[in-house]
């Protein structure tokens, strides 16, 4: 068995997660929602924080089997950004390390969508069944990568 690492940095997801709902909120029709509801202000955070958990046991629960360490998720007051999400799987021998990366990026992308679609059920529902589907498409898609097997090669 191989051993893969992936770490989610929460501050970057964070950003993402402010840039995208302001993005839509910019976009929106001020007499359906204004700016100021849809887009994410720090004072959002501890909100934030309920729904990262909630992704980050989802992941938990979906690499259950190959779960070899996780690092804690200490619950907080507050999000404290230095906390990342750390994943070592235990994989395959004939997985391809060519889809770490794009495992990472399927996982942070997951924790984007998860998140925001958690956040307009609250702020605009219209926007919240695209970015629940994506987070979902998002999340199978890792599981494709990190239990993909290359073919066997004779020696």
């Amino acid at each position: 068995m191989k051993l893969i690492n992936i770490t989610i940095n929460k501050a970057d997801v964070y950003d993402e997660v402010g840039k995208q709902s302001a993005y839509v909120g910019a976009n929106m029709d001020r007499k359906i929602a204004p700016f100021e509801q849809i887009a994410i202000t720090d004072g959002d955070r501890n909100l934030l924080e309920r729904y990262y958990q909630e992704a980050a046991a989802q992941v938990t629960a979906l690499v259950k089997p190959l779960l070899s360490q996780v690092g804690k998720l200490p619950r907080s007051h507050g999000a404290v950004l230095s906390r990342n999400y750390n994943l070592t799987l235990s994989v395959s021998d004939r997985y391809d390390d060519n889809l770490t990366d794009s495992a990472t990026a399927s996982l942070f992308s997951f924790f984007v969508n998860a998140i925001l679609g958690k956040w307009f059920m609250l702020t605009n529902k219209e926007e919240s069944a695209g970015y629940i589907a994506g987070a979902q498409a998002n999340l199978e898609d890792l599981r494709n990568k990190i239990y993909y097997k290359q073919a066997p090669v004779r020696p």
